[in-house]
């Protein structure tokens, strides 16, 4: 197999994750560079690309595109963009590492995974990092190979220390239970068919008008339960937990981060401040992934399916979020011959 040379790709996106990749790009993983970064911000694009020899700073991601020593694309800007940004990918016929969400809904959702299948080919896949997590991946071989037999229950805590100013309950679906609901569907291999959402007494910790914390409850295919916590102002640091419970056993991962020490009159490790440093493995292997497939032609991880069906998850749990309790079941287009 002959892999192509050193990766041109532009970053569109120049914030706290776009800036992030650009780093990695150039500084950890090998086969790739970073040849173009994009924000509408002109001085951000500029500070992003300072000092990388051969990079060049634009703030239209076609531009960029058309740009000759651009390969492959990672899209890092904010959700409702990523839409343009991807058919434009398209049009090109280039690879994409897309950021979760695909797109911000269904809908939108559902227009990139047809362009991408008039393509006839897969060109996306969504970053959904925890696939690549070093335990994760643990967990999804124990499942995968029933170590405890069939599994029947997936636990999960998700829970941050804090959230920025203008932060809504939808958000808490959109950018954080999102990643419970790509697990749950990679780790089960099935999808989620209804969701309920539970509130408790509110942390007096939480924003005024948002209902924190919150329990989400998943129903699958096959009639298996996931249940997360989601605690978005926990105030203590980044807490990522899951549970598998099979019918002999069960298998848990995230309570143990670091080096375990004794001292002081106290014992313990530490908790990661936020998702970048608790996940930095894992996005770095993520990109790595993506780079050599895609040298190699291929693409791998996460499709727009997946990017679709999170969305409409999604969708069903923020309109679950409305009611006292109440299950919303999940609508879900048939699935296309591409993705099965």
């Amino acid at each position: 197999m002959t892999l192509l040379g050193t990766l041109g790709v532009a970053v569109i996106g120049a914030g706290r994750m776009g800036a992030d990749h650009v780093r990695r790009i150039n500084d950890v993983i090998s086969g790739a560079r970073v040849a173009a970064v994009v924000d509408i911000d002109r001085a951000r694009a500029e500070a992003a690309s300072d000092g990388i020899e051969g990079c060049t700073a634009f703030t239209d991601p076609a531009a960029a595109m058309a740009a000759p020593d651009v390969d492959a694309v990672l899209i890092a800007s904010p959700g409702p963009a990523h839409e343009a940004a991807l058919l434009a990918a398209f049009e090109r016929d280039l690879p994409v590492l897309c950021e979760k969400p695909l797109t911000p809904d269904p809908a939108s959702a559902l227009r990139v995974l047809a362009a991408e299948a008039r393509l006839g080919h897969r060109r996306v896949q969504v970053g959904f990092m925890r696939r690549y997590d070093a335990d994760y991946l643990k967990l999804k071989r124990l499942i995968d190979e029933r170590a405890f037999g069939r599994t029947l229950i997936l636990h999960n805590k998700h829970r941050n220390a804090d959230t920025p100013p203008g932060f809504t309950d939808a958000m808490t679906i959109h950018d954080s239970a999102v990643h419970e609901i790509d697990v749950t569907r990679w780790l089960l291999d099935e999808e989620i068919t209804a969701v309920r959402v539970l509130r408790p007494a509110a942390s007096g910790e939480a924003p005024e008008g948002l209902n924190d914390p919150q329990l989400i409850l998943f129903e699958t295919a096959t009639g298996r339960l996931v249940d997360t916590e989601l605690f978005v102002n926990c105030g203590f640091g980044y807490q990522v937990t899951c549970e598998a419970v099979g019918e002999r056993g069960a298998a848990r991962i995230g309570d143990e981060q670091g080096v375990f020490t004794s001292a002081g009159g106290r014992w313990g490790t530490g908790i990661a401040p936020g998702f970048v440093e608790r996940f930095e493995d894992a996005y770095d292997r993520q990109v790595q992934r993506w780079a050599d497939a895609t040298r190699r032609g291929e693409v791998e991880g996460p499709s727009c399916w997946d990017g679709y069906a999170a969305a409409a998850v999604c969708e069903a749990a923020v309109r679950a979020q409305a009611t006292a309790g109440e299950r919303v079941t999940v609508d879900l287009v048939e699935r296309p011959a591409l993705y099965r």
